[in-house]
């Protein structure tokens, strides 16, 4: 089964609570993230060891721009922010590389599959 990981601590508790149902992910990811994919949802740093947090369906994948998001894309990503330009620091600051507006970007939409 595939993963979608995150790394920050930024979304650890959100991730906990099940407040977090979106994720916006640099580039074009539609060739490894279909609509249906079942999916477990982990977090840990890259190169060390994931944790399982749930497994999950993903219900939309769509590739737009930064400057494109919605207001339910850039929520789903993170409740503090609410404009594109918003968007482009917290992910400068995650990908740690410059981000701008005209940069294509995968927003994924998942939900929990409970047992």
């Amino acid at each position: 089964m595939k993963a979608l990981n995150f790394y920050s601590s930024v979304y650890h508790g959100n991730l906990l609570t099940r407040q977090k149902a979106c994720t916006i992910r640099m580039g074009d990811k539609r060739a490894k993230y279909a609509e249906g994919d079942l999916v477990w949802v982990t977090y840990g740093e890259r190169f060390k060891a994931r944790h399982k947090m749930f497994p999950a369906v993903l219900d939309r994948v769509d590739t737009r721009t930064i400057g494109e998001l919605s207001s339910a894309d850039l929520a789903g990503e993170n409740p503090d922010m609410r404009t594109p330009a918003d968007a482009v620091a917290f992910l400068s600051r995650i990908y740690g590389r410059p981000i701008c507006l005209s940069d294509l970007a995968t927003v994924i939409y998942f939900s929990e599959v409970q047992e």
